[in-house]
């Protein structure tokens, strides 16, 4: 009798701790700042999209969850941001507030901070909602209407970062952020290093090109659990007749090439995000399959990290 009371005793805690999980990451959206399938494209890496909403992908955002505290906090405010929300509730049932504990976001380019629109009177009409961001992006959203309405209006609150300080979001987690090379015409380029309890994760959705950058990516992804990095193109032969050097991103090929002769345990922690619509990773089966062979993980929308 003994026996069954104990496993009856182990299968009620499992159910608890599958229900009350420790912080993680909710992958809202994995596609560029274009979406999948990609505004007026009509090639067959669209087309099988359109019109069949299984394999629409958002634009890359993750979401940071306390389960403990019922707190949550968003990573970039994509266009996308209105389905996020409503798919964090959906699969969250319920348990955390709609609009998150804070924002925070990498750059200004469209696809990760046009969605904090959607906080203004015309819809939410939010009370100070904290978005974090780098001085550069602060100004940018300060001086810059319809942005700037948002902060006089008090429906966003700025929290302004500084580069390799971390700020501190709970009593065990921080998030710092840090420069990366980009195309930088309206702010700097954030990437963010999150420190949970048992969890370190590396989120850089935007780099020029990994040997632009000061720091070493093979170096930074051993230090962490959890690395999103650019995945925008898999490799140079996906914009025929587009120079590619105004839209520098580091290929897939490429990061893979700088891991090769990296462990398999440090391989594992790469996971691919931010795909173009003209990437194989995003709808060619056999692609995905080599990737994964070959160690590395791609991020998958609704995703548990």
């Amino acid at each position: 009798m003994l026996k069954y009371f104990y496993s009856f005793l182990l299968l009620c805690l499992s159910q608890t701790i599958q229900a009350q999980p420790g912080m993680h990451i909710v992958v809202l959206g994995v596609a560029q700042d274009g979406g999948y399938p990609h505004m007026g494209c009509t090639k067959q890496c669209c087309t099988r999209a359109w019109g069949h909403d299984p394999l629409k992908r958002n634009v890359v955002s993750l979401a940071l969850v306390d389960p403990e505290h019922k707190q949550w906090w968003l990573f970039e405010a994509t266009p996308d941001i209105k389905e996020q929300l409503q798919y964090f509730r959906s699969v969250t049932r319920g348990q955390y507030a709609f609009l998150p504990n804070g924002i925070f976001i990498t750059h200004a380019h469209i696809g990760h901070y046009t969605g904090l629109m959607e906080l203004g009177r015309e819809v939410m009409s939010s009370k100070e909602v904290p978005v974090y961001v780098l001085p550069k992006m602060k100004a940018f959203l300060e001086t810059n209407g319809p942005w700037s309405q948002l902060v006089k209006l008090r429906n966003i609150d700025i929290r302004e970062m500084k580069s390799d300080e971390a700020v501190n979001i709970s009593e065990h987690t921080s998030v710092t952020a840090f420069t990366v090379p980009h195309r930088d015409e309206y702010s700097e380029t954030a990437g963010f290093k999150i420190v949970t309890e048992h969890k370190r994760y590396l989120f850089i959705p935007d780099i020029n090109k990994w040997d632009k950058w000061d720091r070493s990516i093979v170096n930074e992804v051993k230090a962490v659990d959890i690395a999103l990095v650019d995945a925008t193109f898999y490799d140079g032969n996906e914009l025929p007749g587009r120079n590619m050097s105004e839209v520098p991103h580091p290929f897939v090929s490429e990061t893979m090439n700088l891991f090769k002769n990296e462990g398999e345990q440090t391989r594992s922690k790469v996971w691919f995000i931010h795909l173009n619509h003209t990437n194989p990773l995003l709808w060619d089966s056999k692609k995905q399959a080599e990737v994964r062979k070959a160690g590395y993980n791609i991020a998958e929308q609704g995703e548990e990290l």
